[in-house]
């Protein structure tokens, strides 16, 4: 249509929200589906939290908010970074949106002009560089491979950086990967960004509490102290505290830049919903013992499904260090025929011809950036998981 942006020409719908969309009609029409798509945890969001909320609004908490958030709220941000991270705050240099997109968003708004560079290594979630276009800016995709566990490479991020480039998308662990860097692994890169001093690190913690085994987490404000004057550390309660449906997404970072990112959000949404600001400075400051609990349900159902994808026809699976996803390769796969005749040509064929036959839904690796690849979430009952995979098996044993 004539009248709407040029920018939306630019800007593609989200992946991840269509094949969720997409197993909701399936099962409207009366079809077995499971849906493997959306990045939620199945748990409900912890009574004490709930109970947070409802005081809230029993005591009239009902009323606008400022707009970087509740005092109560971003001073218990800065005692979580320092508690947790190693990170010193103020509150004034912490910010509190509308869910982690809002806090992407802002950043991004605040920040690029035409022709700036944002680098994102490939797999990426499916957000960023859809953000970073419609904030007129340009995503530079830096590819990885599932030999190195879908982790960027120091000498890959050196190449490419231009003068142009103004931030490096961090996300660790990783959505869609669940890939989450060492500290040795990270170290490597923030030397590569202490040798350009005019790239930004845009760092998306949004999966911090989710890592297993021995695995221990760091972000690269915390790895190079030197970096904390251009660096972005973007958190959230949705995925530790299973508060998706909250919308409460944080930040913190340099002060010129927190409140440009105020100044825009001024004008766009105010405050986030105050009873959810009040529900989050719960899940920070109360207690915590449900995430390690929470932490060993998700392990479980990660070993099950690398185990039984790596048992199907063609299937390559790497056990990712960290969220609640696994992104398995399906090359092997590429070229053979479904039952229904079709050729697989792509990985998008490959997930749509699942659904089709064993009405399992999943997203198509080309969706974050990196095929011949799938994205199946494990937020789900290991009972569901396991037919899921039965399901796989057999779809993929069926392909001549």
């Amino acid at each position: 249509m004539a009248f709407l942006a040029d920018a939306l020409s630019r800007v593609k719908p989200s992946a991840t929200i269509a094949v969720s969309q997409k197993a909701r009609e399936l099962k409207s029409q009366g079809r077995d589906v499971i849906g493997l798509g959306a990045g939620e945890p199945d748990f409900d969001t912890p009574d004490n939290i709930k109970k947070a909320a409802i005081d809230a609004i029993n005591r009239g908490e009902t009323k606008y908010t400022p707009v970087s958030g509740i005092p109560e709220l971003r001073q218990a941000i800065a005692a979580k970074f320092k508690r947790e991270n190693g990170l010193d705050y103020t509150p004034a240099q912490t910010i509190v949106g509308t869910g982690g997109k809002q806090i992407l968003f802002n950043a991004f708004m605040a920040t690029l002009n035409a022709g700036d560079e944002v680098i994102i290594p490939a797999p990426y979630w499916v957000s960023y560089p859809e953000m970073v276009a419609i904030c007129g800016g340009t995503s530079v995709f830096v590819p990885t491979t599932i030999d190195n566990g879908f982790k960027l490479a120091a000498a890959d991020l050196e190449a490419a950086i231009t003068p142009k480039t103004k931030w490096l998308m961090f996300n660790s662990p990783s959505n869609p990967s669940g890939a989450a860097y060492t500290e040795a692994e990270l170290k490597a890169l923030t030397e590569v960004l202490m040798r350009h001093p005019h790239v930004w690190i845009l760092s998306d913690d949004m999966y911090e509490h989710l890592t297993y085994g021995d695995f221990v987490f760091t972000t690269p404000a915390q790895i190079e102290p030197k970096l904390y004057d251009r660096t972005l550390t973007m958190n959230g309660v949705s995925k530790a505290y299973a508060m998706t449906g909250w919308r409460i997404g944080y930040a913190a970072g340099p002060l010129e830049l927190i409140k440009a990112m105020d100044m825009i959000q001024g004008q766009q949404t105010s405050g986030a919903c105050s009873i959810a600001q009040w529900a989050a400075l719960e899940a920070l400051n109360g207690t915590q013992d449900f995430i390690p609990k929470n932490k060993e349900i998700f392990r479980g159902r990660r070993d099950l499904v690398v185990s039984m994808l790596n048992q199907a026809k063609g299937i390559k699976c790497p056990v990712p260090e960290g969220a609640f996803y696994v992104y398995p390769s399906c090359a092997e796969l590429i070229g053979k025929t479904a039952p229904s005749g079709k050729v697989i040509a792509t990985d998008e064929d490959f997930v749509s011809e699942l659904l089709e036959a064993e009405g399992v839904a999943v997203v198509h690796g080309s969706a974050f950036g990196l095929g011949p690849n799938f994205r199946i979430s494990y937020a789900t009952s290991e009972e569901l998981l396991e037919e899921a995979c039965n399901r796989i098996q057999r779809f993929c044993a069926s392909l001549r």
